[in-house]
């Protein structure tokens, strides 16, 4: 069994590729909750993968798989922006705690920074103080309420979150508007942050739910 099958077992969402450059193209979507990433790849190697996500300002969770026991290379992937190193072969409960921790870590992380002065994800950039947002360095303007879904979603970064859910938590308990209302502002946000709002990689449609953020 491979460790796709393994973790898909333990019930997670599984995505895998099996050289470097798939590999790189699906870390660079930003999608994923935490990324296991080998350093042998064939095509190339996953410290170049990490710079590379780090680079483009993606900040999941990246914990490298290993054969390679040597300081040195630990030292390596951790300074290129890994968030934890484990040396192959391992057990799969610890592997499986790592994986918690890093989702425990990242959920942690972006509710702390959320209620601090700004946050940035890719090429976007919120000054909570102010209530502004930039995108490439240019303002983008946001009503009240989408600034709201926007924070909202950046404080339970990577939680799939239901329509109900949203109405209540950024509309409130006492408005009465549809779940049509979430959709539509949601299709607004992604108008104004997502590169290609057609197929978003920032805010994403979780099937039979709601909407999940994964910036």
């Amino acid at each position: 069994m491979t460790l796709t099958d393994r973790l898909a077992a333990e019930g997670f969402d599984v995505e895998s590729a099996t050289d470097a450059h798939s590999g790189l193209a699906r870390a660079m979507s930003g999608q994923f909750d935490v990324i296991l990433l080998d350093v042998m790849l064939p095509g190339g190697n996953g410290f170049d993968i990490c710079r590379a996500v780090r680079q483009k300002g993606i900040q999941t969770p990246i914990l490298m798989l290993t054969a390679r026991g040597q300081v040195v290379d630990r030292v390596v992937g951790l300074k290129l922006g890994a968030d934890d190193y484990l040396v192959k072969p391992f057990e799969m409960a610890e592997l499986l705690a790592r994986i918690e921790a890093l989702q425990r870590r990242s959920a942690s992380t972006a509710a702390a920074a959320a209620t601090s002065e700004s946050y940035r994800f890719g090429d976007v950039t919120i000054d909570f103080r102010r209530a502004e947002v930039t995108k490439n360095g240019a303002p983008v303007e946001l009503s009240a309420r989408e600034f709201k879904l926007l924070r909202y979603f950046i404080e339970h970064r990577g939680a799939a979150l239901s329509r109900d859910e949203l109405l209540n938590e950024v509309w409130g308990y006492n408005a009465m508007p549809s779940t049509r209302t979430v959709d539509v502002h949601i299709a607004w946000l992604r108008q104004k942050i997502e590169d290609n709002p057609r197929h978003p990689q920032l805010i994403l449609t979780v099937h039979g739910l709601g909407y999940k953020f994964a910036g």
